[in-house]
Formats: C-alpha cells, sequence, structure tokens
C-alpha cells in the first residue's frame, strides 16, 4: 500500500511539472519549423534560448520530482540576485504558447532587485500564473503586478472568475488538496502545483498569501520575495547556498 502511494504521488507530481516545459519546447520548434523562412535572425535566436532555458528545466523538474520526498528538508536553494521583472516577463511569454488567447496585464512601480534561486522562482510563476490562466473567465485578463514593501518585493498574480473561501485558503497549498469551486470542474491537475510553490517560497524565506473575493469575483496570490543583503539572506539559510 504505501509502494503504491508512493508510486501514484510520482506520477502525479511528474506530469503535473513536465507539462509546461515540454509544451514550450513543442510550440517553439514548430513555430520555427513552419516559419523559418520568415523569421529574422533576433527571433530565432529568442525561440532557440527559450528552448535551451526549458530544457534546462525540464532536466531540473525531473531531478526535483525524483526528490519530491526530500522537498521539505534538504531541497537545494542557490541565491542569486534576480530582476523579477525580466524573469516575469519570460514566465509569461512561455506561457503564451500554451495560452494564446488569454492576455495578461503586467506592471511594475519601484522595486528592488530580489535574492532567490532562479530555477525554482521560474518554478513558482509558473505553477501561480498558469493556475491564474485555467480558472480565468473568458475574456478576462490575467493581471500581475510587481510592488516594493519594505523587506518584500511582491508579485500579485490576479484572475477574475474564480473564488476561495475563507476556510480553504490554506488548504489549496496541501498536496493533492482539491476544492470543488476551483481546482477541479473542467480542470484536471495534479493538485500539486501550488503545494510546490508555498514549499520552495518558504525555502528562500518568502511567502505566499491569497486573496479572494464572490463579489467581483476575483482569486490573487501574493507571493513576497525577500529583499535582504547578501550577507544576511546567506546566514539564514547557509552561506554555501549563496552565489
Amino acid at each position: 500500500m504505501k509502494n503504491e502511494k508512493i508510486k501514484d504521488e510520482f506520477i502525479s507530481t511528474l506530469s503535473h511539472e513536465i507539462r509546461t516545459p515540454l509544451t514550450s519546447i513543442k510550440g517553439f520548434s514548430k513555430t520555427m519549423l513552419d516559419n523559418w523562412a520568415v523569421l529574422d535572425d533576433t527571433s530565432k535566436k529568442k525561440f532557440l534560448n527559450i528552448i535551451l532555458e526549458q530544457s534546462d528545466r525540464l532536466i531540473n523538474l525531473v531531478e526535483n520530482v525524483l526528490n519530491i520526498a526530500k522537498i521539505n528538508s534538504d531541497i537545494d536553494i542557490i541565491l542569486k540576485e534576480i530582476n523579477l521583472l525580466n524573469l516575469i516577463n519570460n514566465v509569461v511569454d512561455i506561457l503564451k504558447i500554451s495560452y494564446k488567447d488569454r492576455k495578461f496585464n503586467i506592471s511594475s512601480s519601484k522595486i528592488l532587485n530580489s535574492m532567490a534561486d532562479k530555477d525554482k522562482l521560474e518554478q513558482i510563476f509558473v505553477n501561480v500564473i498558469e493556475n491564474a490562466c485555467k480558472y480565468s473567465a473568458q475574456g478576462t485578463p490575467v493581471e500581475i503586478k510587481i510592488e516594493n514593501r519594505g523587506d518584500y518585493n511582491i508579485v500579485r498574480i490576479k484572475n477574475y472568475g474564480s473564488y476561495i473561501k475563507q476556510e480553504e485558503k490554506e488548504k489549496v497549498f496541501e498536496k493533492f488538496y482539491r476544492i470543488d469551486n476551483y481546482l477541479t470542474s473542467s480542470h484536471q491537475g495534479s493538485g500539486l502545483g501550488l503545494y510546490i510553490a508555498k514549499t520552495l517560497i518558504e525555502k528562500m524565506n518568502g511567502k505566499i498569501e491569497i486573496n479572494s473575493s464572490n463579489d467581483p469575483m476575483f482569486t490573487e496570490f501574493l507571493i513576497y520575495i525577500p529583499v535582504l543583503d547578501s550577507e544576511t539572506i546567506a546566514k539564514k539559510i547557509g552561506g554555501e547556498n549563496y552565489v
């Protein structure tokens, strides 16, 4: 029974986490093959870089999935200085392959660069922004706002057309947890995306919260990424993991 549970968890995690990079690799490859003669060198280089980045991310994801049982204990965190706006724009470019009809409104106030693990932060943004795409009402945008509040940069990811009750807000971050009016309906997944996002952001001394309303109906995820000097942040999670 225990082995079957581990097997089922592995399959669910793998199918959820590899879908986005595989879709990106296939989508950009097909775009290049179908439009090679009309694409300029700049576009070709951009698409090839995305394919390369997503191939690397896929390798990292598979490695993470193989070690998901240890995600709460000894997952490696490699801190670097991150430009959040650039990273989010890259994630949105990737997701546009799967969500061609979805509009993304990205805005940013004056913020400081964050200290975070780039690959894992990208994984968090993919999970949460894709989640917003899935549960947005038809014709509505996904709104992404970046702002600074003291020791944190905050990324607010908002979609219209979904609602999470107060008593469900913490439960959505539990592994395999499903909500009838939000995470099920016609959208099926492993129920691991938000669990992984919460676990990873907390490993970087950040946090994730939810705002949700039924009138008007919307759900907003707030991702807090620390803005700290390198010495302080290295001490918090181990100086050997800061580069």
